[in-house]
């Protein structure tokens, strides 16, 4: 059996500890052993639309889960059935025979929604193949980062949704196999997965992105590059105002030339302390993109990745000493960020891969994110900056660059972005601080957007207001794939419902 139950109802808490379902009853989706992936699919496919049918019998709704790693409550519905897809994680080639005439189906995977993004960059590797973007992390399933349109930071790509080539979602009505007009897989492909196909544009563009209200994501077709090299340079520099400049005009060459290597970069993170920003270090990070080479010097995990985790080993003590704030979020970088290499350094590499971080439960971490139009960077920074000089909280502030993103509901929906986030210790003076930050943006008129995973204060007039006639293609989309109201409504929660995403 695919599907199986855990136990008896009772209460789930997410990954990091920042949310609970309770009265809830917990179920398992889980691999099986067949050759080819459609066949694994197809079985796994029915297993769910007949758990889908138990669930309305039983009136209660579902929620599928798959690593439970967003910090927002948008993954957490009380006396409700709860689908665990973490252990149906298998990844498979697909060839040409499976695809459409003019498809290239080197670059393609067929990955069951509970794989990892770590395991699906590892078993494109090993056929040398990567990922082109991702968010800091790994431990997220492919299909729940992508659901909540986890951004990249690659100065010239999206989100990690981009990837995605075609989806299988499982309602109530049927199996649907989800791809843009012009096709990807074959016909008899398809149908040897259990699905219905459904080539639509917009369709595929919601389903990038559902923020889990448009059914059950059982499988994906996932779009690889290949396999290449970064090179990492960090440190901590002390930034000139005039630089926020260059980064909002694009000119991340010259940014690049003046704190790190007279070269383009791919990925450029600056983390700042809002208190006295251009007085005080910020930590720079930047990534240079080469081909692959086997004989590359290679970097440590921590040369490589991100470093989130710094500031949870001191956010209580920068909640609990407010007027320390400015020196000891200086502190946490210090300790935490600034591992090198520099640019005087000998020169290391990874793969994209080797560079994902898995990082600690974030129990005590808030989260939170603005997305902007690049050019609106110089300014957004200073007032945001003026509102932490002002009121106060403990959080640093991180600006990366990407560009538009695909997905109807993509928060990085600028031409160009500049995504923006605070962390620091979950209290209420942190909360309040990134209220009054949201508060002061909207009163100069800086249009932003915020992460659907991470606390972004949001309720269905304002998604409305943000993501305009794409939230209305959105909801049409919806509902041609779910055209029953109480279909909907199986997969609705008090989050879910207050965004306006399934009601």
């Amino acid at each position: 059996m695919p599907l199986v139950q855990l136990g008896d109802e009772g209460r789930w808490t997410n990954y990091h500890g920042t949310g609970t379902c309770e009265a809830a009853t917990r179920f398992a989706l889980r691999s099986g052993d067949a050759p080819r992936g459609r066949d694994e699919i197809a079985i796994a496919a029915k297993a769910v639309q007949d758990w889908l049918a138990a669930a309305a019998l039983a009136n209660r709704r579902v929620r599928p889960l798959g690593a439970g790693w967003s910090p927002s409550n948008v993954n957490i519905a009380s006396q409700c059935w709860l689908l665990h897809t973490r252990r149906f994680n298998r990844c498979f080639r697909i060839n040409a025979a499976d695809v459409r005439a003019g498809v290239d189906a080197n670059g393609l995977m067929l990955v069951e929604a509970g794989a990892l993004v770590d395991e699906v960059s590892d078993k494109l590797e090993a056929q040398g193949r990567s990922l082109w973007t991702s968010g800091a992390g790994n431990g997220q399933t492919f299909a729940g980062a992508a659901a909540t349109g986890t951004h990249g930071s690659m100065i010239a790509s999206g989100g990690i949704q981009d990837h995605i080539r075609a989806v299988q979602i499982v309602t109530p009505a049927g199996v649907h196999w989800i791809e843009p007009a012009a096709g990807l897989m074959s016909d008899s492909f398809i149908a040897a997965t259990g699905s219905t196909p459904l080539r639509d544009d917009d369709v595929i563009a919601a389903a990038q992105l559902p923020v889990g209200a448009l059914g059950v994501v059982t499988a994906l077709v996932v779009g690889s590059v290949p396999k290449f090299l970064v090179r990492p340079i960090q440190n901590l520099r002390k930034v000139d105002r005039a630089a926020l400049g260059w980064l909002a005009a694009g000119d991340f060459r010259r940014f690049s030339a003046a704190y790190a290597l007279d070269q383009d970069p791919d990925f450029v993170q600056m983390i700042v302390n809002p208190y006295k920003p251009f007085k005080r270090p910020a930590m720079l990070r930047f990534l240079y993109r080469e081909p692959w080479r086997d004989d590359y010097p290679r970097a440590t995990p921590g040369q490589l990745g991100a470093g989130y985790d710094a500031l949870s080993l001191l956010g209580r003590l920068l909640d609990d000493y407010p007027w320390a704030r400015g020196a000891l979020l200086q502190f946490a970088m210090k300790q935490g960020y600034a591992s090198g290499p520099d640019v005087d350094a000998p020169p290391v590499y990874g793969s994209w891969g080797e560079g994902l971080d898995t990082h600690r439960p974030l129990a005590d971490l808030f989260n939170a994110s603005v997305t902007i139009d690049r050019a609106d960077l110089a300014h957004a920074f200073e007032l945001i900056c003026e509102v932490y000089a002002r009121h106060g909280g403990s959080t640093v502030v991180t600006v990366r660059f990407m560009a538009r993103a695909e997905g109807l509901l993509a928060p990085a929906r600028f031409p160009a972005n500049a995504v923006i986030d605070f962390d620091g210790p979950r209290s209420r003076r942190t909360a309040d601080a990134y209220a009054r930050v949201v508060e002061r943006l909207d009163a100069e008129g800086i249009a932003f957007t915020r992460h659907w995973a991470k606390s972004c204060q949001l309720e269905a007039g304002r998604v409305a207001a943000d993501y305009g006639e794409d939230y209305r293609r959105w909801r049409s989309a919806r509902d041609r794939l779910i055209p029953d109201p109480a279909h909907r409504a199986l997969f609705a929660s008090d989050v879910l419902d207050g965004l306006g995403l399934t009601c």
